[in-house]
């Protein structure tokens, strides 16, 4: 069964201390089980740890950042062409890009284990702010997937 989807952009409103829309998409997907108050205290200290360990920037700007690092460019798809099935790399989608910078950050957060979520958060935002880390290994891997399939980029167009 599919994960249901968060709010949409018409419906989304920006969070309460920064008003931003990306922050309150990202406490939405953080949020296990509808406890949306635990996820925006959990997205909340970790701005709070990100600010003790990089004091010339403000937090919601290595937030950003740390977004933008880790959305990719290219991706593979696969494409059914005769008999056998190619990986065609194509572009991403500006939405899909930031729901799967979001999707990778929490889920390399989240296999970091044997500390506070709000630790591992700001850990996994700070080594993508610095364009390292579990999130950013992902994006480079699926970079490195859809040049190494370049070959089949003919294919996208069928």
């Amino acid at each position: 069964m599919a994960k249901k989807p968060t709010a949409s952009v018409k419906m989304l409103v920006g969070d309460p201390r920064y008003n931003s829309k990306l922050v309150s998409k990202f406490v939405n997907c953080l949020m296990h089980g509808g406890k949306k108050a635990t996820s925006l205290r959990v997205f909340y200290d970790a701005m709070e740890i990100i600010s003790t360990r990089i004091k010339d920037r403000e937090p919601l700007e290595v937030f950003e950042k740390a977004i933008n690092n880790v959305k990719p460019l290219l991706e593979v798809r696969s494409k059914r062409v005769g008999g056998s099935t190619y990986q065609v790399p194509m572009e991403v989608n500006h939405k899909r890009q930031q729901a799967l910078s979001i999707r990778w950050i929490l889920q390399a957060a989240r296999a970091r284990k044997g500390r506070p979520m709000c630790n591992r958060l700001a850990d996994e935002f700070v080594s993508a702010y610095n364009k390292e880390g579990a999130a950013v290994a992902t994006r480079e891997n699926t970079h490195r997937m859809a040049e190494a399939n370049k070959a089949f980029a003919h294919f996208a167009w069928r």
